[in-house]
């Protein structure tokens, strides 16, 4: 059997991750995690990140059976523990000066079959125990990266008309094309991208706006930026110093909103794909930031339970505007992952904002950052709001609009 995966591209794909996703440094350790059927990756990246002088390479790996068995099999409190020492170890690792990386490639509807209160109170359990690891990545003090592996289970759910080999070879194309890694030099690719996004970022922090407002089919919203808020895109420095690319692939650039400053309603434009659950046709309204009311056509019950997590899952954490001819979209493929998804697509998120999302945010403490509008949340899940038909215009303090987007296009 011929591998439909093409080796040339996965090793462009490890380099990229570890040159240009992190920019791994030399004597600096590195804590992997992976799905097991990404061993091919996971060996590439190892083997690179002691070629550019990993100290230490570290894998935790995650398997789809083991997964289900517990769901399966498990006694009913096992759904409302987490492995807290592991994260511990992980912040411990990162407090270190560890980098990050991880391989998703699950079957994104994994769970969809199994009991949804046990799998919220298993969310709900991880989310609290993976805490001081998360505020590390989220806080960016440390490089970080998140890459994809086309897994065989997630690539028969994109491409479900196709036989298992086929389904892989057209699932790992579409990654390295997204990813960059399609081209003879995927490290100036990158980097020329990398500009790009920071021109659009330079044109934003230049306006200042104090809102922007979103209008297309079910859509009227006004989202209020939080004070001192910068917008973010590429390639971003890290607290320890490091230049990295967070998420490969990337299309956005995005900042904070203001927690209480969200008016009005939005329909999501793509369904969004959480913890083996598909919630479609979100549809919520926002008033002084929170959601008053949520609706959606498919996991309305899922939905409502993420935004029962705590106070901040009902406020947004971050606002990313995506052009619609992103190479994601005019892909046409739903990748049911938010990490593809949501470059196809202007986009909120849910939940904790990123604190380099404010000027010298480095240096802003907890509670300087709520009280210029950041929000805090155990959770922060991204879905998309963006089309060919969404207008978006810039608000200044004192009244005045510019067109920031026309029919999903830089205007």
């Amino acid at each position: 059997m011929t591998n439909p995966i093409d080796p040339v591209k996965l090793e462009k794909l490890a380099e990229v991750a570890i040159r240009i996703g992190l920019q791994l440094q030399e004597g600096q350790d590195l804590v992997m995690t992976a799905p097991v059927a990404a061993l091919p990756l996971v060996r590439l990246l190892t083997r690179e990140a002691y070629k550019a002088g990993a100290g230490l390479v570290t894998t935790f790996y995650s398997d789809e059976e083991c997964t289900l068995a517990r769901y399966r099999h498990a006694r009913d409190e096992s759904f409302d523990r987490a492995s807290g020492w592991l994260y511990e170890g992980m912040a411990k690792a990162f407090e270190g000066g560890a980098a990050r990386l991880a391989i998703s490639g699950d079957n994104p509807m994994l769970l969809a079959g199994e009991d949804p209160a046990k799998v919220s109170r298993a969310n709900r359990a991880n989310s609290k125990a993976y805490k001081p690891a998360l505020e590390k990545i989220s806080n960016f003090e440390i490089n970080w990266n998140i890459i994809s592996y086309p897994n065989p289970s997630w690539a028969k759910l994109v491409f479900p008309g196709l036989p298992e080999e086929e389904a892989v070879a057209r699932l790992a194309d579409a990654i390295f094309k997204a990813s960059r890694v399609d081209v003879a030099d995927p490290v100036a690719a990158w980097k020329a991208h990398n500009a790009n996004l920071a021109s659009r970022c330079a044109f934003l922090n230049g306006e200042r706006f104090a809102a922007l407002h979103f209008t297309g089919p079910g859509t009227d919203l006004t989202v209020g930026l939080a004070d001192g808020h910068e917008w973010q895109g590429g390639a971003t420095t890290a607290k320890n110093g490091v230049i990295c690319n967070a998420n490969i692939p990337t299309e956005e650039v995005f900042t904070t909103p203001h927690a209480l400053k969200v008016e009005g309603h939005v329909s999501s434009t793509k369904p969004l794909s959480h913890q083996g659950s598909l919630i479609d046709n979100i549809r919520v309204r926002f008033e002084g930031g929170r959601i008053v009311e949520a609706k959606a056509s498919k996991g309305e019950e899922v939905l409502n339970k993420v935004l029962d997590t705590d106070e901040g899952a009902r406020r947004l954490g971050e606002v990313a505007l995506v052009p619609h001819s992103s190479p994601i979209s005019a892909s046409g493929i739903l990748f049911y992952n938010t990490l593809f998804d949501e470059n196809a697509s202007c986009h909120i998120a849910l939940g904790q904002c990123y604190s380099k999302c404010f000027v010298d945010g480095g240096k802003l403490s907890g509670d300087q950052i709520k009280a210029q509008g950041g929000n805090s949340s155990l959770i922060h899940i991204d879905w998309m709001i963006g089309s060919g038909e969404v207008d978006i215009d810039g608000i200044r303090a004192d009244g005045t609009r510019t067109p920031v987007m026309r029919k999903g296009e830089w205007a």
